[in-house]
């Protein structure tokens, strides 16, 4: 149980992100069916997979930040020595903490004025805020991996 436990805990943004794209493909293929048979779409459909997206955008970015897989600016980065090399991945580590920060800070205030004005969606007419969820979640997940490659930076300096 804890190897299934461990590799759920290193994998959970790819697991996460599989089952999300997988909801998406579903639900745009439902809706191209019913296109094609019955000549209307599925109005939730859009509405799901654009709140969707948001989810995986930052459930990616967290995948990116734990593989070390982000674009950067490797012309000027490869021509400095190591330990500036470091010290760049860390400043830009610490600018990407308080980018994250900040983005789930104001997720925040966005969600309690969503619960407090009761707004809902449109097609599905449940609480906006359900949607807006992810941003602080999937939020949480990313500026941990975040903090991960920033000790493992610090450790190697």
């Amino acid at each position: 149980m804890s190897e299934k436990r461990k590799w759920i805990q290193e994998n959970l943004e790819e697991l996460l992100c599989v089952i999300i794209l997988g909801t998406m493909a579903v639900l745009a293929f439902a809706n191209v069916i019913a296109r094609y048979f019955i000549q209307y779409p599925l109005a939730f459909t859009e509405e799901v997979e654009v709140n969707l997206m948001v989810w995986l955008t930052l459930l990616g970015a967290s995948v990116g930040f734990k593989r070390g897989a982000h674009l950067g600016l490797t012309f000027l980065q490869n021509r400095m020595p190591d330990r500036l090399k470091k010290l760049t991945v860390l400043f830009s580590a610490f600018l990407s903490l308080f980018l994250f920060v900040l983005l789930i800070w104001i997720s925040i205030f966005q969600i309690v004025d969503e619960i407090d004005l009761e707004i809902t969606s449109e097609a599905l007419a449940i609480p906006q805020w359900w949607y807006t969820a992810g941003i602080p979640v999937c939020g949480t997940l990313l500026i941990a991996r975040i903090f991960t490659l920033i000790y493992k930076n610090i450790k190697e300096i």
